[in-house]
């Protein structure tokens, strides 16, 4: 460097620092003097949109438990040591000098106060979504202590404390909780599993980097930090987290600051203001964003039912999101609605959002249920939210839920009798006709029956046909099925058999009935042919050539093998 006074020396790093006290932050040395000093960036926010971290949201704990601004400014922030220090164990030592800081920290009813409050929001807040959760505590003891006070309010098995041994230092209660290397080994691995406990892991040091675990969601962090030692604490929780299975998709990480150090976020983190507004915000933001979008859009889709929420409602409901564009905009708002609920319930803020919220969700059930393309619907709803609409508006969505009918004679005028309006019958016929096909997955005539409603259905959707048109087409498809059941019983066949000879008929093949019954027998020596490719081919290898024995003509063969095939197909075993 004194040799060649004039270069420019190129840094790479993940944390660049433009200020510190002795004025020798990053750009000081790296990178140009011109701008920001970059000669590339990737930023947070980048990764933020690329989905390859997600956002982070903060919250303050009561004033009551937060470490005085006087001990907090003398004893850490104000400190020129601490500044840009990037090493766990430098920050432990620095720490370690901070008699009064620690004192206040480790306080006996402070810790018991905080453990409380961690208890009640990690159950309320954090628990139900299915996530997990870090206590990073300013030491060792401390772990200790919060583990002790976390026994007293938490099944023991919720919470581990993992911490490196001192043999010379450590108190009886810190060796109570030593673990084993093989024992440490499985605490962590089990951590990262939604179903195993430990559900909080309560560490100083051990795991604040380099362990990824992206279940984890909530840190409550009581340890002054800055700098890189907090960018990197509060980054175990901005990891992308999905379980498709349990319907989890982790929405951001999220910190309650015990310390206080978040209402010094400009100080605290010594990176460029952009930077530091990308790593974290204030929880404050998702409750304007909700209040803002129950206060924007909910209105629109409130004003369709009534505070009754009966019949009508409901057809009118089928009827104004009958179009796919409309469903797919409100099933979005929604879901962003409810993804704020979850997140900030059980809050106090919500109180007023409430009443409106509950029958949106109800808005929802119905019209999820109604065109959902799956007979049986899964859960809609988060879990917060589904124990809202059980508590308060349970009965209704049942009520509303669509019934499914038997095809058979009595349908048509069960289906009439009904005082629901066109729209929801026309749903709930579908839906019975759908049914009645899974239910009776080896009756091809239903399969089809099936298929024909869909396409009713679809043309309904896309306001191609009207709502009575569409009621009246369902109907004449139950009258023919009707119909065809009682020809298939008068002469005595299964319905596979009079399938087949109903579409040998259909397509004029010579002695049908005696081609319909070498296929019947076909089918019944190779009863896996659905879930064997070497049955179902020999099975289209029989039926061909029952068919050959007839036929001459190769194309009508294979035209008459293809759809009766393509239709059978359909069908579950």
């Amino acid at each position: 460097m004194a040799g060649l006074p004039n270069a420019t020396f190129i840094g790479f790093t993940g944390t660049p620092v433009d200020k510190t006290a002795y004025g020798k932050g990053t750009f000081k040395t790296f990178g140009g003097e011109d701008g920001k000093g970059y000669l590339h960036k990737y930023s947070i926010a980048e990764s933020i949109e690329d989905g390859t971290t997600l956002p982070l949201y903060y919250n303050i704990a009561p004033n009551e438990m937060l470490v005085p601004h006087e001990i907090m400014e003398k004893e850490f922030l104000a400190l020129a040591e601490t500044e840009g220090i990037s090493d766990l164990e430098e920050l432990n030592k620095i720490l370690d000098r901070a008699v009064n800081l620690k004192n206040f920290l480790k306080g006996k009813k402070r810790i018991s106060k905080a453990a409380r409050h961690v208890a009640d929001h990690y159950r309320k807040n954090v628990e139900p979504l299915g996530y997990k959760a870090f206590l990073v505590a300013v030491d060792r003891e401390a772990c200790a202590l919060y583990k002790k006070e976390l026994d007293k309010i938490l099944p023991p098995e919720y919470s581990d404390v993992v911490y490196t041994k001192n043999n010379e230092k450590d108190t009886k209660l810190m060796r109570e909780y030593w673990l084993e290397e093989k024992e440490e080994r499985q605490i962590r691995k089990n951590f990262t599993k939604a179903a195993e406990h430990p559900k909080i892991l309560i560490v100083t040091e051990k795991l604040l980097t380099g362990f990824d675990a992206p279940i984890l969601y909530a840190m409550y962090l009581d340890k002054p930090m800055r700098d890189h030692t907090l960018l990197q604490a509060i980054a175990r929780v901005n990891r992308p987290y999905e379980n498709e299975a349990a319907e989890m998709v982790k929405p951001h990480g999220f910190v309650l600051d015990f310390v206080g150090i978040f209402d010094k976020l400009e100080k605290a983190l010594a990176f460029d203001s952009d930077e530091v507004n990308a790593i974290v915000k204030d929880l404050a933001l998702l409750k304007q964003l909700f209040k803002a979008k129950m206060e924007s859009k909910a209105p629109e889709y409130l004003r369709i039912v009534t505070a009754r929420f009966d019949d009508k409602d409901v057809d009118n409901l089928i009827e104004h999101f009958r179009d796919k564009g409309v469903r797919k905009e409100f099933f979005k708002e929604y879901k962003e609605i409810e993804m704020l609920y979850e997140i900030i319930s059980p809050d106090a803020f919500l109180r007023p959002f409430i009443d409106d919220y509950t029958t949106l969700s109800s808005i929802y059930a119905v019209v999820q249920n109604a065109y959902a393309k799956r007979v049986y619907v899964d859960r809609a709803f988060q879990k917060k939210t589904n124990e809202l609409v059980q508590k308060h508006i349970g009965a209704t969505i049942a009520e509303t839920s669509p019934e499914f009918f038997a095809i058979d004679k009595a349908t048509i005028e069960t289906i009439k009798s009904r005082h629901e309006g066109d729209a929801t019958k026309v749903i709930n016929l579908v839906k019975a006709i759908q049914n009645t096909a899974e239910k009776n997955s080896d009756d091809p005539f239903l399969i089809a029956l099936a298929e024909r409603a869909k396409a009713v259905r679809d043309s309904y959707e896309d306001r191609q046909t009207t709502t009575a048109d569409a009621l009246a087409d369902l109907l004449k498809e139950i009258e023919r099925n009707e119909k065809r059941q009682k020809e298939q019983q008068a002469k005595g066949l299964d319905s596979l058999s009079y399938f087949v000879l109903t579409k040998l008929t259909e397509e004029k093949i010579s002695n049908a009935e005696s081609v319909a019954n070498n296929i019947r027998a076909a089918f019944v020596q190779f009863p896996n042919w659905r879930r064997s490719e070497g049955e179902l081919r020999e099975l289209r290898k029989k039926v061909t050539f029952a068919l050959v024995a007839e036929e001459d003509d190769i194309e009508k063969i294979t035209s008459t093998v293809e759809s009766l095939f393509a239709l059978l197909q359909k069908g579950g075993s």
